[in-house]
């Protein structure tokens, strides 16, 4: 099991906004996240990732890679010299591989400022690929992105969970992933919030 949650209460700010949330994710698999916008997916997967929270690494058993709404490009340096930091941070071996998967090659030189929100969105999701993460949590990868693109976004993620990782994704769209299943988040909607202490803020 790479995570294991049993009622977990997710806020942002001081505010409750999902509550009692249990979710577990094997090797292999891939989660959908399902709600309308607001509903939590977000705050949800900031958790998990331990942005929001000091006691998550209790549930998770593995090493995760998060994709939030900003890409996390730097825009002052050329594409190529962005994934060459990544790579170096993460000690990757993948870079040439990677930078083919998500057809990169074309752009090299550009720098990251000039690219369109499409490509800046690729440049930012090979940093997924590049973590070599077993857990890869993706908040709206397809943002920005057109069919041809969100294909290979979605390829990558079936290779990934092939290869033994796992994802856990907000999406609005079908990405056709095969062993996926799909979590509505609304159900997990709090009823009242009797928490008021303001020292409660980024936990659960």
């Amino acid at each position: 099991m790479l995570i294991n949650i049993e009622n977990l209460d997710c806020r942002r700010g001081n505010k409750l906004i999902i509550a009692n949330v249990s979710l577990c994710l094997k090797t292999g698999e891939c989660l959908i996240l399902k709600g309308p916008n607001g509903s939590g997916k977000t705050t949800l997967l900031r958790h998990i990732a331990g942005l929001n929270s000091k006691n998550i690494n209790d549930l998770v058993n593995a090493d995760i890679a998060y994709s939030g709404h900003l890409d996390g490009v730097k825009s002052t340096l050329t594409v190529y010299e962005n994934l060459q930091f990544w790579a170096g941070i993460y000690k990757s071996k993948n870079l040439e591989s990677v930078i083919k998967t998500l057809n990169l090659e074309n752009l090299y030189t550009r720098m990251a400022g000039e690219l369109s929100a499409g490509q800046k969105r690729r440049l930012g999701l090979a940093r997924m690929l590049i973590t070599n993460a077993k857990i890869w949590l993706m908040d709206e990868p397809t943002v920005s992105l057109d069919q041809a693109t969100t294909r290979l976004v979605s390829d990558a993620i079936s290779n990934h969970c092939q290869k033994g990782g796992a994802a856990i994704i907000s999406t609005h769209v079908d990405l056709d992933l095969p062993e996926s299943s799909v979590l509505d988040i609304t159900q997990f909607k709090p009823h009242k919030d009797t928490k008021t202490d303001p020292f409660l803020e980024g936990t659960f």
